[in-house]
């Protein structure tokens, strides 16, 4: 619905929807890491995500590099993330499980720097999208490096 909604004023209602039902999701997720670690792998993992999303975005404001031909590169990427994560649901191969959380923070890094670019160079116009994506890949960094940090905290 944001996407379909993106030019006109509700979009902004369901960009409010998106982020709230995504932070509704992180609270349990939150929840078992502080459970089971503490709140160590937490704090690593705010830490890096605000580390790495100021580093990335400075990187393409200092360079004004143009990362258009990211596009092809990270989309396969992620795509086959992805279906590397469906199928370690069934395979349950943990060295798996760290290797597609590590890929997933590499490329939502990649995607941040994509995406500043785009904004930059002109390539993105509507903010409804940019702040979407933007938001999506800080959470996709900041669950997938809570899963490293967890994995490694992990006796």
């Amino acid at each position: 619905m944001v996407e379909k909604n993106k030019n006109n004023g509700s979009g902004i209602a369901w960009v409010f929807a998106l982020t709230g039902w995504m932070g509704f999701t992180l609270g349990p997720i939150i929840s078992m890491y502080l459970a089971a670690y503490g709140s160590g792998p937490i704090m690593m993992a705010l830490g890096s995500t605000a580390l790495v999303f100021f580093g990335a975005s400075a990187y393409v404001l200092t360079t004004r590099k143009n990362l258009n031909f990211m596009t092809g590169f990270l989309m396969t990427g992620i795509l086959v993330a992805f279906v590397a994560g469906i199928a370690n649901v069934f395979l349950q191969i943990p060295a798996l499980a760290i290797t597609v959380s590590s890929v997933f923070a590499f490329l939502s890094a990649g995607i941040i720097m994509w995406q500043t670019s785009a904004i930059i160079h002109g390539g993105e116009r509507n903010y409804i999208s940019a702040t979407v994506t933007l938001f999506v890949m800080i959470y996709n960094l900041f669950v997938s490096l809570l899963q490293i940090f967890g994995v490694m905290s992990d006796d």
